[in-house]
């Protein structure tokens, strides 16, 4: 039997947090909860307030239509009332056919050879709001991860949105030169490149001019939003004459950008996906990661540790354009165009969801899967705005304010936890 020294004592241990609490202590839960709380409110709100949105297929030229009576006989078109019409039957010229019923919302126009769909169906709850949601968060949302890193620094970047504008407006500029029939493999690679190209050189001015200057980021940064901003008006408007760039390759929008996968368009999603993966795993899993978060829990310590300051925050403020640049790409390939006031108060959103996300101004903390939930709460916030109809000019204050509840929450939180302990 073995004798215990009266001098150990033994070490305490914090309890472990369990269940509700212990699952919302973790920022990303907690912005989970969030999200599915203003799901179900929007869900009953837009059970309540239902809408009719109404969908047009073509019918192909080859193929015919016929009338469908009660009793599921196919009819000629012209034969039958109104009232006992009841579904278009569509023979193709392959030899198949598929029924439209008027019960599920369809009816055919002979004079403009269409299919229209009308029926009601939840104002928030649906397949397109959901997937256009998404959609809207991940231009956002890719910018958002880049602008963790920059946060966690201590540092900020105002010019995301005005970057986004210039290398959407570049990369318009020169796929417009591109064949028409160019193929997929050629067109995207290169509009890819061009605007992570833009996106990253005028990242790397920013950080260099940060560092190199020994300026605050947010001077530099606002400078940089407002020449970049300029930049993007006069381009197109003296080569072009005209705020709007478009006729990309087909493959560029269409074959790639916009392809359809069960019914959707998700490849702005899955970009989002990757790079939220990419964030999470370079800074939690990398020795540049924990230099970034070093630097911004403590630069001058983190100096004297021999972690390169200057070359760490420039790279992080290059990779936060290149990736302005990316979420740029991703816009003009899905909806067809570049514009000149594309991007405008994106700095806003791009913050809000940063700081939402769990991200602390004062530098030291916060993640890439934060900053992407963060974006899904700032599209749900607008998305509300839309469903309950409210003038689209409180947009920009409920933005606002949505920053400031966010960085009184963390404020409040550093303050608990530094007087526990």
């Amino acid at each position: 039997m073995t004798e215990t020294d009266p001098t150990e004592q033994p070490v305490s241990q914090a309890p472990k947090r369990r269940g509700l609490g212990g699952l919302l202590a973790h920022q990303e839960s907690g912005l989970v909860l969030v999200i599915l709380l203003m799901g179900l409110g929007l869900t009953v709100f837009g059970a309540l307030n239902p809408i009719k949105p109404k969908s047009l297929t073509d019918v192909p030229s080859t193929s015919s239509v016929m009338l469908i009576d009660g009793e599921g006989m196919a009819r000629p078109t012209g034969s039958l009332p109104r009232t006992e019409i009841r579904g278009f039957r569509v023979t193709y010229g392959s030899g198949g056919s598929s029924d439209f019923l008027t019960e599920d919302g369809w009816w055919y126009d002979s004079d403009t050879n269409q299919l229209s769909r009308q029926r009601e169906v939840n104002a928030f709850l649906n397949k397109a709001n959901l997937v256009l949601i998404v959609n809207n968060a991940s231009f956002i949302a890719v910018m958002a991860v880049g602008m963790t890193g920059v946060i966690i620094l201590a540092g900020i970047d105002l010019s995301v949105g005005s970057i986004y504008g210039l290398a959407g407006i570049v990369g318009a500029m020169v796929l417009t030169q591109l064949p028409a029939d160019m193929s997929v493999a050629l067109a995207v690679p290169i509009g890819l490149a061009l605007c992570v190209t833009v996106g990253a050189l005028c990242g790397l001015a920013n950080g260099s001019m940060t560092v190199g200057l020994r300026v605050h980021p947010f001077v530099i940064t606002l400078g940089m939003m407002a020449a970049l901003r300029g930049l993007t008006l006069v381009l197109p408007s003296e080569i072009y004459n005209r705020q709007s760039i478009s006729n990309f390759p087909e493959s560029f929008v269409g074959g790639f950008f916009r392809a359809e996968l069960f019914g959707v368009q998700p490849v702005p999603i899955l970009f989002m996906l990757v790079v939220a993966g990419c964030g999470w795993f370079v800074l939690s899993r990398t020795v540049f990661g924990r230099r970034v978060f070093a630097i911004g829990g403590n630069e001058t310590a983190a100096g004297y540790a021999g972690i390169p300051v200057g070359k760490v925050k420039i790279l992080v403020y290059t990779i936060t354009g290149a990736l302005s640049g990316l979420s740029a790409c991703l816009a003009i390939g899905y909806y067809g165009s570049g514009e000149t006031n594309a991007g405008n108060a994106y700095e806003l959103q791009v913050i809000a969801a940063t700081v939402i996300g769990g991200a602390s101004l004062m530098g030291g903390r916060g993640t890439a899967i934060g900053a992407v939930l963060g974006a899904i709460v700032i599209q749900l916030i607008n998305n509300a705005i839309l469903i309950l109809k409210i003038d689209q000019s409180y947009n920009q204050i409920v933005m606002g304010a949505a920053i400031i509840i966010a960085v009184v929450i963390d404020q409040t939180k550093q303050r608990l936890a530094a007087k526990r302990g």
